[in-house]
């Protein structure tokens, strides 16, 4: 039966996915923020075109999806970027004295310089060849959405009118989503134990529960790369949290005041789900005053003073509205709905060493994650288990 695996094409999992949403290398970082804000997605895919082609929408254009049909014949995808680049960006100390004018750099330089990290393919693409990309480095893959011509006449026509297709990207979550769906194939590998597999890998990012959180920057940038996170621990070892990319991700951009200025276990209170308390946000403030951070302070009150702007608009027209009519987004929403939309606590998602294969894979989608830690009974971080190690196996059950 695992035969079959190799008739399958990328195109098989493309199904039902959105279009990519696009931002030209020419952009600012300001006007990146403003799509984040507006997006449910975490990523943002960023184009480098030959040709003057437009990726970025205007501030006067309603949404990104009236100008989805864009031809894309001389432009590449370069890279893709997240809250989390900007707020590591922001985090940097020239930046910390005056983050409006950091806003205004150019998003080339969040994109990463590993080119690798997005692959272009083609719809026929085997599912084979993607899953070894994946395993190579590829986080992303892109792939064209051709359109389809049901018209007759279009039909007669096609060959006259310049390739257009829109574009969707697959993700290792995509990959073994798929897999998952056909598990049987691969018995009994997904039966065995993780340890069993050799899939536990021993050497993971970590900072100290009392450890500035500052100092787990790089850490922070490298996790988003690796598609992991960075573990809290006490001074026994054992597991406290984490400071995830998954949950940066869904926060606002002053965050950065927040890893500037707190400890490790501090940040996982400022980030997790409900928002920051207030005690924490007035020590942020303290400690910016301090450092004679002005323009970081004042980043920080505007925005909060806008949300509370926005939220108090929103209730207005909540109560003054039917009881049983739908709430309405105001554009603020992403930070008034908190613990709604984010994905991910700071509470880490743990298993132990004797938890099947298949277990782990379900712990992690469920929770919309690429990678789940390992402890020992008494909580002492053991590892973590990523999708890239699960694909690896099952790769190999494939080629035997």
């Amino acid at each position: 039966m695992a035969n079959n695996f190799v008739t399958y094409e990328v195109s098989d999992l493309c199904l039902g996915k959105p279009s990519l949403r696009s931002l030209s290398i020419s952009s600012t970082i300001s006007e990146a923020l403003s799509e984040l804000k507006q997006s449910e997605d975490n990523y943002l895919s960023v184009w480098n075109c030959i040709e003057s082609i437009d990726h970025h929408h205007k501030k006067d254009q309603s949404n990104l999806s009236n100008n989805k049909k864009i031809t894309f014949e001389n432009c590449q995808c370069v890279g893709k970027i997240s809250m989390v680049d900007i707020i590591c960006f922001l985090c940097k100390e020239e930046n910390l004295e005056s983050p409006s004018s950091a806003l205004k750099s150019p998003i080339s330089v969040l994109v990463s310089t590993d080119s690798g990290l997005v692959q272009h393919v083609e719809p026929h693409t085997s599912l084979i060849d993607a899953i070894d990309l994946i395993l190579e480095g590829a986080q992303n893959l892109i792939v064209p959405i051709q359109s389809n011509f049901n018209n007759r006449k279009k039909q007669q026509q096609k060959s006259s009118f310049k390739t257009s297709h829109e574009f969707c990207w697959l993700t290792q979550e995509d990959i073994i989503r798929f897999l998952l769906s056909s598990i049987g194939v691969f018995s009994p590998i997904p039966a065995y134990s993780i340890e069993s597999l050799n899939l536990i890998t021993t050497e993971c990012l970590a900072i100290g529960y009392d450890e500035p959180a500052s100092s787990a920057i790089d850490s922070i940038t490298l996790a988003l790369k690796q598609q992991t996170s960075v573990a809290v621990v006490d001074n026994e070892g054992k597991l406290i949290g984490e400071i995830s990319p998954f949950t940066l991700a869904r926060c606002e951009e002053t965050v950065a005041a927040a890893i500037t200025t707190l400890s490790s276990g501090d940040l996982m209170a400022y980030i997790d789900c409900g928002g920051p308390p207030e005690d924490i946000v007035r020590l942020v403030k303290s400690r910016l005053k301090s450092r004679n951070l002005e323009g970081t302070l004042s980043l920080m009150e505007e925005l909060n003073l806008s949300v509370s702007f926005s939220c108090s608009s929103s209730d207005e027209e909540l109560s003054s509205s039917s009881p049983t009519a739908p709430f309405r987004r105001s554009r603020h929403s992403r930070s008034r709905s908190y613990s709604a939309r984010m994905i991910r606590r700071s509470e880490a998602i743990i298993c132990n060493q004797g938890s099947s294969l298949v277990a782990v894979m379900i712990q992690a989608l469920t929770h919309r994650v690429n990678y789940v830690w390992v402890t020992e009974d008494d909580n002492t971080l053991a590892g973590i288990v990523t999708f890239s190690d699960m694909l690896s196996v099952l790769r190999e059950h494939l080629q035997s």
